[in-house]
């Protein structure tokens, strides 16, 4: 039997754990151990008695976010996969954890319809990781075909949790990097708060993807 929390304890890098607990004010649990290293763990245990592992209670950050890798990771079926993450996404209770999981969530690309009607209800939750779950999923969804269904979302979602209306910039900022015209009409008019507007325009204007110009038009429509 693989003894998981051990091989985390020999990961564990004390630089890095100061590192992400700047990154995640308010978290205590953080052990240090970088992402590479945690998704070759989860190979490691998809190769055991993974099912098994996913039982254990999780007392740090990284044994949630590798709970979350071995979710995405093992071989069930499509409908098998998304109840586990049903139960995965209400533990989310921070960034990290939250954006590891949704990049490492392949099966959006491979069952797009699927997951798309499985995210919508995370859009209308009162739960700010639930909403941040549902929202940083949209980056498997960076096309012309969703970006009006997405930006309905963005308009809808009013809780006031700082993750919650981050997630929303960022991906906005993503979906003008890939649907610029379509992008730009939102922002000219949109329901969002300033704070998540401007936070979005901030974010364009950051992006190396987007030239000068653009920049600078988008700079004006700043709240």
């Amino acid at each position: 039997m693989l003894d998981v929390r051990k091989r985390l304890m020999e990961l564990a890098d004390e630089k890095y754990r100061n590192f992400s607990a700047s990154l995640t004010p308010g978290k205590d649990n953080i052990l240090g151990v970088r992402l590479p290293l945690l998704r070759k763990l989860a190979k490691e245990i998809l190769k055991n008695d993974w099912k098994g592992y996913l039982k254990n209670p999780c007392d740090s950050m990284e044994e949630l976010m590798l709970q979350g890798f071995v979710i995405c990771g093992c071989k069930v079926s499509p409908e098998e996969k998304l109840l586990m993450v049903a139960d995965f996404v209400p533990k989310i209770d921070c960034w990290p954890v939250c954006d590891s999981f949704c990049s490492s969530l392949k099966l959006a690309d491979t069952h797009k319809e699927l997951v798309w009607d499985f995210i919508q209800p995370y859009f209308h939750s009162d739960r700010e990781f639930e909403i941040r779950f549902g929202v940083v999923m949209l980056l498997h969804y960076l096309s012309e075909e969703y970006a009006s269904q997405a930006f309905s979302h963005f308009d809808r979602i009013k809780h006031e949790g700082y993750y919650a209306r981050m997630a929303i910039a960022w991906v906005l900022s993503m979906y003008y990097v890939n649907c610029p015209k379509l992008t730009l009409e939102y922002l000219k008019n949109n329901n969002l708060d300033t704070f998540t507007h401007n936070k979005a325009i901030q974010k364009i204007i950051e992006s190396n993807r987007v030239d000068k110009v653009d920049k600078e038009m988008v700079r004006s429509l700043k709240r």
